[in-house]
Parts: structure tokens; C-alpha cells; sequence
């Protein structure tokens, strides 16, 4: 890793700058530097971790899958965070619980398991993972709450919110983020649409009436249940 590779590694993730160049060598030592293209595969639910990503650039989507090619999106890592996921498949034995797909061309240090638990051996460092992993628990109790006691027409509305406008995206990766099928992600833009608060193009949705999705998505709006 050059000298401009590692100053920017160390603006991402400052708290690396408290190890000695020494300690910050011996994280490195077999750490791999990594650009790939939009829509790379990263890791796979199912197998063992080979290594911890730090994010300089882009952003990695982690979701669950199911049998039936569904998916639900858990967060997304950028530049500066942690994933949880590959945390716990450093730090324990089982392995990996969701997979990783870099959603635009990202740019990435891959740590090796040592090196990791080189890094960890470091209280900033340890400090910011265990505070990632409060935050990440906290998105997922919320998400799981969603799940279970939003209807979808309000989540979708949370969704197409704090976007900006005109948002692109395909209906197809709203349903992933949304955990479920395209066609009903469909069938409720097509409802928003002829309410007035949304146009809609290919891969392009422009938010008309803000106002009333926010209602909707407080639980305020809306025509019932989808």
C-alpha cells in the first residue's frame, strides 16, 4: 500500500491513526486493496468470512436472502463504516448471515482475519466497533418493527423519502430494499401516481408531493391497506 493508499485510509478511518506506524504495518501487513464495479458480489450468506472490508468509496448493500430469490436489505456500509456481519464472521465460528453486493463501482481495503484482531487489539478502534454494532442493532430492531407492524404502501413512502427527486431506481431494487416482490412495489407506485404524488419513468421516479408521502409514511395518509 503506497503512501497516498494509506492516507486515505486513514481519513475514512481516523481512529487508525492513534496505532504507531509499526502497529499500523502489522493490520496491513496482508490486507488487500480492492475497486470493483457496481454489482460485484462481495461475500455470500452461507460461507465462512475471508476478510474485513473498510469502505474508501461507494457503498456495499447487505441483505438476506431467500429460497424463493427474495431479499431483504439489512443496511448498507459507506465510506467510513463497518459491516457487522463480517464482524461477527471474524469474531466467531459460524458463518456468514447475509451476502454483500457493492450497489455502485466501490473502492475497498480488505483486511485479513489477523489483521483485524491486530486492529482490534486497539481501543479506537475496538471503541468504533462496538459503537457501530449499538447503531447497527438499533436499524435492525427498527427494521424488524417495520416488518412487522408497518403496512407496506407507509414504508414504501419512507423509502422514496430523503432522496432527492428524481430518484433512480428500478422498482425491482425498491422491492429488495423493501423485502419483498416487484409487483407489489409496482402496483403501489402506480397508486401513488394517480394520487398525484409521484412520477413515474423508466428506472426514474419523481416525487411530486412530498407532504403526502411523509403523512403516509407517519401512518397519517393513504387509502388503507395494500
Amino acid at each position: 500500500m503506497n503512501p497516498t493508499q494509506r492516507q486515505r485510509l486513514l481519513d475514512a478511518y481516523p481512529m487508525l491513526a492513534e496505532c504507531t506506524p509499526t502497529q499500523l504495518d502489522a493490520v496491513l501487513a496482508d490486507a488487500a486493496w480492492l475497486k470493483v464495479p457496481a454489482a460485484t458480489r462481495l461475500f455470500e450468506e452461507g460461507q465462512a468470512c475471508q476478510g474485513f472490508p473498510l469502505v474508501l468509496g461507494g457503498a456495499v448493500q447487505v441483505a438476506r436472502g431467500s429460497p424463493g430469490g427474495r431479499q431483504l436489505e439489512l443496511y448498507r456500509v459507506t465510506r467510513g463504516e463497518l459491516c457487522v456481519v463480517s464482524t461477527a464472521g471474524l469474531t466467531g465460528t459460524r458463518a456468514l448471515s447475509a451476502h454483500g453486493v457493492a450497489v455502485e463501482p466501490s473502492e475497498l481495503v480488505l483486511l485479513s482475519r489477523a489483521g483485524f484482531e491486530r486492529a482490534c487489539a486497539h481501543e479506537a478502534f475496538r471503541r468504533f466497533v462496538f459503537g457501530v454494532f449499538a447503531e447497527r442493532l438499533a436499524d435492525l430492531m427498527a427494521l424488524a418493527e417495520a416488518v412487522a407492524f408497518q403496512r407496506l404502501d407507509q414504508r414504501l413512502a419512507q423509502a422514496l423519502l430523503g432522496r432527492g427527486s428524481p430518484i433512480r431506481t428500478t422498482h425491482h431494487a425498491l422491492a429488495d430494499e423493501l423485502g419483498t416482490v416487484r409487483e407489489i412495489v409496482s402496483r403501489l407506485l402506480s397508486r401513488f401516481e394517480r394520487s398525484g404524488w409521484v412520477a413515474l419513468g423508466r428506472e426514474r421516479i419523481e416525487v411530486l408531493d412530498a407532504p403526502a408521502l411523509r403523512a403516509l409514511a407517519s401512518g397519517g395518509g393513504g387509502d388503507g391497506p395494500a
